[in-house]
């Protein structure tokens, strides 16, 4: 199975290519260093000249083709846990690019990128399963709110992990995550001022 990195990124500033690739069997990899020319960038793949309410390029969005396909879950388990069905449509488009079958090189899996351990405790019995996995992430970023009180410290533990936002009092100081965050809550934006989530 082919493994994939996870969608931690530089800066704008600094950034680096990253590319995805389905494979037959329908994992999806991702990575800064493509094997073959089968490849497609995916954040560096943006509209020129056009950005995201947090100043990141505006990423290709019309290229995902199943962008839509999940929003009922996305409000129902938002409405569950007390979240924006556009925040977690933001994750699961930064996380996975809305693949079900991404799965990356630390064994995070799915739509929302849940690692085994997180999917069990979240009550997750299969992480490729999109209503499961959206739930579980619901669950799981819901957890991280109710814990450091706003999305941007939330997001950053669900990427990060919690630890390193109470260390840091806040979100850490890695490059990565810090773009990562910025990138969630831009689209995020996006989709709640121009694109609402409908069943």
């Amino acid at each position: 199975m082919f493994a994939a990195l996870l969608l931690l990124v530089p800066s704008p500033a600094a950034a680096k290519d990253y590319y995805t690739y389905t494979a037959p069997d329908g994992t999806v990899m991702l990575t800064d260093s493509p094997t073959h020319d089968q490849f497609e960038r995916w954040w560096s793949d943006t509209i020129p000249g056009e950005y995201l309410p947090t100043g990141v390029p505006m990423p290709r969005l019309d290229r995902i083709t199943n962008l839509d396909s999940y929003d009922a879950w996305f409000l129902a388990s938002g409405a569950e846990e007390g979240l924006p069905a556009e925040l977690l449509k933001a994750v699961a488009v930064a996380e996975s690019r809305m693949n079900p079958k991404a799965v990356s090189h630390a064994g995070a899996r799915g739509l929302m990128q849940l690692l085994p351990s997180t999917g069990r405790a979240m009550g997750v019995t299969d992480l490729h399963d999109p209503a499961q996995s959206i739930q579980g992430g619901a669950a799981y970023l819901a957890k991280q709110v109710a814990r450091f009180g706003g999305y941007e410290r939330a997001l950053a533990a669900y990427n990060a992990g919690p630890g390193n936002v109470e260390k840091y009092g806040g979100v850490p100081p890695f490059e990565e995550t810090r773009t990562y965050v910025a990138r969630v809550m831009g689209l995020y934006e996006h989709f709640r001022d121009n694109r609402r989530v409908t069943r």
